[in-house]
């Protein structure tokens, strides 16, 4: 750190070498405008791919691309079973009973998208009741709001605090007056690291016969999750946060449920029988996938999950991610004119450090770290209505991963110094 006047925080000891990991990501070797190694802190938003999964996908279009589920050459049956074994490793990522629960989508935007025209127009009415959070990122938001519009059912929030904490407080007031339905939670927030209290919220469901669906994509990547231990119904998460390609994601479904569901989009490969006048669907979890699927990606999410396995698994993820957004957390406290958002140091929270500071727009605050190499977000991250509530039009935001080190979230603090300087702050 350039500043003397700010303090060095002490920085817990991880199960992950973060620096023998960093190796792994071509990308992140050098910076377009330094050419220093590569301070990425915006994980939140898009993780950086290693090695082993950019291998995979070109291992695939070079020698074993075929289209999957319909060619008799050996061509397409090794593609099948590549894209087949990537379901699988879904499966056990997130201890499902079978993988005919594991509906692969374009991402969490698709998979909520796909609950809520599937399930929701089936089952949502008027006098019932959604309850989401006022945490959402707009894709656990839009599709629940447009929906219960259209059905004449009525969309209720639990609320977060002035810190961005969830209030579950008021849990059975959100029911009263109607059928509680469905309840859609974040597990964590992607703008503030705000963690949902799901052992609170999902009884609370239970107990009036609502169905919960997560949105896992801030969480799968980063901890341990248990579909079965969670009791929840729905889960979905994006592929390109867990290390794999963009344009993948997952919807995870209680069996019964995708079973009774009707399809949501119609065409090739989910069907088994078409007459001119009608059709009938193919089984799970191939009803729910249209057409020809992403098939490189789907086989390169498998790779990820198993880089996430071979660097140590989630749970050392986790601790290590944890330790950096402690430390980061303190290096942020110490710099003057700075506001961190979110859960108080000590709290649980995802590996998210939102801030502002006093002067500054978080655009410029953006713009002038990328010029030293350390990348961070700028905006309202997909979530207009939380920032109203928290009285503030943007924030900047680092987050951190498995690749994350120490010296990455010096250069975040130094560099904050640098737009101290610049705009001669006090």
């Amino acid at each position: 750190m350039t500043d003397s006047a700010l303090p060095t925080p002490t920085a817990a000891a991880t199960p992950l070498d973060a620096e023998r990991i960093s190796a792994d990501f071509p990308i992140l070797q050098v910076g377009p405008n330094t050419g220093k190694r590569l301070a990425f802190l915006d994980s939140a938003a898009s993780a950086m791919k290693p090695r082993a999964v950019i291998d995979s996908i070109v291992r695939t279009y070079e020698s074993g691309y075929a289209n999957v589920h319909r060619g008799v050459y050996a061509l397409a049956a090794t593609a099948t079973d590549n894209m087949e074994g990537a379901r699988e490793k879904v499966r056990t990522l997130l201890n499902a009973s079978s993988p005919r629960e594991i509906v692969f989508t374009r991402g969490t935007t698709e998979a909520i998208n796909l609950v809520a025209n599937s399930w929701g127009r089936a089952n949502l009415g008027p006098g019932d009741i959604v309850v989401t959070t006022e945490l959402e990122h707009h894709s656990n938001l839009v599709p629940w709001q447009q929906l219960c519009r259209a059905v004449g059912a009525e969309l209720r929030f639990i609320p977060v605090d002035d810190d961005g904490v969830l209030d579950v407080s008021g849990l059975e007031a959100l029911a009263a007056g109607g059928t509680l339905k469905l309840v859609t939670v974040v597990h964590a927030s992607n703008s503030l690291g705000s963690v949902t209290p799901l052992d609170v919220v999902v009884p609370w469901a239970k107990s009036h016969g609502a169905l919960v669906l997560v949105d896992g994509a801030q969480s799968v990547p980063h901890r341990v999750v248990d579909v079965q231990a969670l009791g929840i119904d729905f889960l979905a998460f994006s592929g390109h946060k867990v290390m794999g390609p963009s344009g993948v994601g997952v919807l995870w479904g209680r069996e019964e449920l995708l079973a009774a569901m009707p399809p949501w989009q119609f065409g090739g490969e989910m069907i088994r029988r078409v007459q001119y006048d009608e059709a009938t669907w193919n089984d799970l979890p191939w009803k729910f996938e249209a057409g020809t699927p992403a098939i490189a990606e789907i086989i390169a999410l498998g790779a990820a999950l198993d880089y996430v396995e071979s660097i140590g698994g989630l749970a050392a993820i986790n601790a290590h991610e944890h330790a950096m957004t402690s430390y980061g957390h303190e290096l942020l406290l110490g710099v003057p004119g700075l506001r961190v958002l979110g859960p108080a140091q000590g709290e649980e929270r995802g590996g998210v450090l939102s801030f502002t500071l006093e002067g500054t727009h978080p655009h410029d605050i953006a713009t002038m770290l990328d010029q030293l190499d350390v990348n961070v977000r700028a905006g309202h991250h997909c979530t207009q209505p939380l920032m109203k509530r928290l009285g503030i039009n943007a924030t900047a935001r680092a987050s951190v991963y498995a690749y994350t080190t120490r010296e990455d979230l010096d250069r975040l603090v130094d560099g904050l110094v640098e737009v101290r300087r610049v705009f001669r702050l006090p």
